[in-house]
Formats: C-alpha cells, structure tokens, sequence
C-alpha cells in the first residue's frame, strides 16, 4: 500500500469506530449485552468491571486482524492499526479523563469539559432504557442533550436519577 492509502486507512478506521462504538454501545450494550455494561452505570469500588469484557472480546478480534492482515492484506493490518488507535484514544478519554480510573484531572473548558459533560448526562439515566451520548469522541452539546433527557423523563422512556435531573 502506498503511505496515503495507509494514512487514509488507518484514519478510515479511527472514524468508522467511533460509529461503531455508538451503535455497540446503543444497541449492544444497552441492548442483549446489558448483562455485560449495567456494572458500568452503578456504583462499585472494583478495579475492574464486567464491562472490560467487551474490550477483552473486541480486542480479541483486532488481535486476529493483526494476524490475518500480517499473512493476507495489508489493509486489514493498517485498519487494525487504526482500530488500535481508537482504543487508546478511548481508553485515555473514556477510562481516564471521564471516569478518571487512570488519574485526576477535571477539565474546566472546551472539547474535554464538553465530552466529560456529555458522558455524564449519558449517565444520567437508570437502568438500559432511554439515554442520551452513547459516542465516546463525538459529543453534542450538554443544553441539547439535557433537553433530549427531559423530553425522555416526560414521555416515560426513561428514567432520570435525581441528581442528574434537577437541572433538567
């Protein structure tokens, strides 16, 4: 492959997941896969969480990917690649900066103060039903999603905690 088709590929593959992660996350893990994910939306002292098995079983794939891409098309290796990229960019922000697993640090502006605030309206729901940011890199804006969440609350398609609502 030349480098534009490789740079085009794997930046291909960084953009396609965060598609993907919208609709596993919607679909999936608000979905069949809620077994998995409810661990991630309560409270808990553990390292770890049921949740971290999807990025065991994603993982794993990415890892066969490699392998078959390494033997067969360097496309595959290169989306790989890029899928790679997203979850280190995923884990940074999601793991890290949202739900500071890795380290502490709050943000008070810009992209990183809308993205924590978006994920924690995304939070704000109860049980699977309703929510609202199921992304992890794109995020719309906190007022609108507010709104969504309280048009949710008013048709009774979800439940909204307490805390999270009262500016709602």
């Amino acid at each position: 492959m030349s480098t534009p088709a490789i740079i085009l590929t794997v930046l291909g593959a960084v953009a396609f997941m965060e598609v993907f992660a919208w609709w596993a996350h919607k679909y999936v893990m608000h979905g069949w896969g809620w077994g998995w994910h409810r661990d991630h939306h309560e409270p808990h002292d553990n390292a770890l969480e049921k949740n971290d098995l999807f990025a065991v079983v994603f993982g794993s794939i990415v890892v066969a990917m490699f392998a078959i891409g390494y033997y067969v098309s360097d496309f595959l290796w290169w989306s790989a690649l890029g899928i790679t990229i997203y979850g280190l960019i995923y884990t940074a922000i999601h793991d890290g900066l949202v739900h500071q697993r890795y380290f502490r640090v709050v943000p008070k502006r810009g992209y990183a103060k809308r993205l924590v605030q978006a994920h924690k309206l995304h939070h704000a729901t109860v049980g699977k039903e309703g929510g609202v940011s199921f992304g992890f890199l794109w995020a719309r804006d906190p007022a609108a999603l507010k709104a969504d969440l309280r048009r949710q609350r008013e048709a009774g398609t979800a439940v909204v905690r307490d805390s999270a609502g009262a500016g709602l």
